[in-house]
């Protein structure tokens, strides 16, 4: 599996460059005695360091190893025409290399060897987002959060706008022209004034014209840190029962009906493998789209396993851009998911409880899928010039997987886990659709709720990621900020009219 994720991460043209280095000679004797382990096999034990999570960078980082060394042994009098093969470091560090301790049975590896190893393996095509870019954090052992940083000012496109008129405008240096951000400052003040009112340890919120990625707000607020900025773009909190929009993806495309019904107990908040197993202790069931409204985390295990491999989930993640960069106007994290290759461990990513990580902006992008009929749009914070063209949307559901997707998430709001703040009465959003997720860190606690949706559901005109990152006594939750979002954009976005003929021109041609 080693040198499968290496060969995927490695383009051709570095292949060729080693099929081309000096390797040893026809009448060398490099042959190795029947005792000794084969070229490939040496490979493998050399390059094990890299694991599942060093990723295309440390793949590289060998091979750039392996180069300088053929080099540098050409130059040398003393060359013997073989370079040895480096391992990454076990941080999976970029561009960094060490001197790997040969096995004791070892020899060196020459430049060819190692080009042939590789190009033996399974040459399937490579998809960007199979493998992640840099090691996953554990959500338990090393949560992201901990380390979160602010973004600098200098790339901080909103908070450097000024007011003009209606516009935020970031002003352009001496060769650079004026940036009109797609911000709408008055959403963006009535979100971030909530955050404010409410005291939010830590919160944001990203609102989005689906059809467009025009970006009508980034709001965010810290009471934990007032000084702090960048929390909507930062992928540090755990993506929990979000990710089961990845999850229920999958298995539409797998064949599995929203109405396919399966029958747990448990599983609320946290999962063992007997849950797994059919059982007379089922007492409940659900269909895949109640499931889906009420975050049965069971039953999206169950079905994981069931229908779900590493390779289709991980083909999922990958094409709803996690582990890939997302083109913006400013810096945006890679949002990680490491999903494992089978068993239980699979069955609990599936169901929200992965190493996988999310960015609010991330976050309504995601909702942005199923209000596109399943294609993806860029984001847009800068408004483009009249002649520019924007990118065509990339198809990464079919319409009818997406149609089904979101009803699905129409569960949340009418009989699911968000049903009671979008009944609220005097703040309804009629024709909402969305999912709510909860996880926890231990120590220290911190309590990540999140909402992402769209609306109306039939005719998207606004999609929205609301995250709440709060201590043990709260009072808001990712939900209400989320409805909160979804209302206040859609009084300031008006309904496009509909224009009909007049009644006295029937009949007329």
């Amino acid at each position: 599996m080693t040198i499968r994720r290496l060969f995927a991460a490695l383009p051709l043209f570095p292949l060729t460059l080693l099929l081309g280095a000096s390797a040893p000679g026809p009448d060398a004797n490099t042959a190795p005695s029947p005792a000794a382990p084969s070229d490939a096999q040496v490979l493998v034990q050399s390059v094990s360091a890299l694991g599942t999570d060093a990723g295309p960078v440390g793949a590289r980082a060998l091979v750039e190893k392996v180069e300088a060394e053929q080099r540098a042994q050409s130059a040398s009098p003393d060359a013997g025409g073989s370079a040895s093969v480096a391992q990454a470091p076990d941080s999976g560090t970029a561009g960094e290399a060490v001197a790997a301790t040969p096995p004791e049975d070892s020899r060196p590896v020459d430049a060819r060897a190692l080009a042939e190893a590789l190009a033996s393996k399974d040459a399937a095509a490579f998809e960007p987002g199979m493998v992640p870019p840099m090691p996953v954090p554990s959500r338990e052992k090393a949560p992201p959060f901990g380390k979160l940083q602010g973004l600098p000012r200098a790339q901080d496109l909103v908070a450097r706008a000024k007011l003009e008129g209606n516009k935020l405008v970031v002003k352009g240096g001496k060769n650079a022209p004026d940036q009109v951000l797609t911000i709408d400052p008055g959403l963006q003040a009535s979100l971030t004034k909530i955050m404010q009112n409410y005291q939010v340890p830590y919160g944001a919120a990203v609102v989005l014209e689906p059809s467009t990625g025009r970006v009508l707000a980034m709001a965010e607020h810290s009471e934990a840190k007032p000084e702090l900025r960048g929390l909507p773009i930062r992928a540090v909190y755990p993506a929990a029962s979000i990710f089961k929009i990845v999850t229920g993806s999958a298995l539409l495309e797998a064949g599995v009906s929203a109405d396919t019904e399966a029958c747990f107990h448990g599983g609320k908040r946290r999962l063992n493998e007997r849950q797994l197993e059919d059982t007379e202790r089922d007492g409940a069931c659900y269909s895949l789209a109640l499931a889906m409204g009420k975050s049965a985390n069971v039953i999206f295990a169950k079905m994981t396993s069931k229908h779900l491999t590493a390779d289709s989930l991980k083909r999922m993640a990958a094409r709803l851009r996690f582990n890939r960069e997302i083109p913006f106007a400013q810096p945006l994290d890679v949002s990680l998911a490491y999903i494992p290759e089978d068993g239980f461990a699979l069955a609990n990513t599936g169901a929200g409880f992965g190493d996988v990580y999310l960015s609010p902006l991330h976050g309504a992008l995601l909702a942005s899928v199923a209000a596109n009929e399943g294609r993806w749009v860029d984001p847009v914070l800068v408004e483009p010039e009249p002649f520019m063209p924007l990118p065509e949307p990339e198809p990464v559901l079919t319409p009818t997987a997406a149609h089904e997707l979101t009803r699905m998430l129409e569960e949340t709001v009418t009989h699911g886990t968000a049903r009671g703040v979008f009944r609220e009465r005097g703040f309804q959003v009629k024709d909402a659709v969305g999912k709510t997720g909860t996880l926890a860190d231990r120590e220290p606690f911190r309590d990540y709720s999140w909402f992402v949706g769209f609306a109306p559901k039939d005719n998207p005109r606004v999609a929205v990621a609301a995250l709440i990152v709060n201590d043990p006594k709260w009072r808001i939750r990712g939900s209400y900020l989320g409805r909160e979002a979804l209302r206040l954009a859609l009084e300031r976005i008006p309904a496009p009219v509909e224009l009909t003929a007049p009644a006295g021109a029937a009949g007329k041609h």
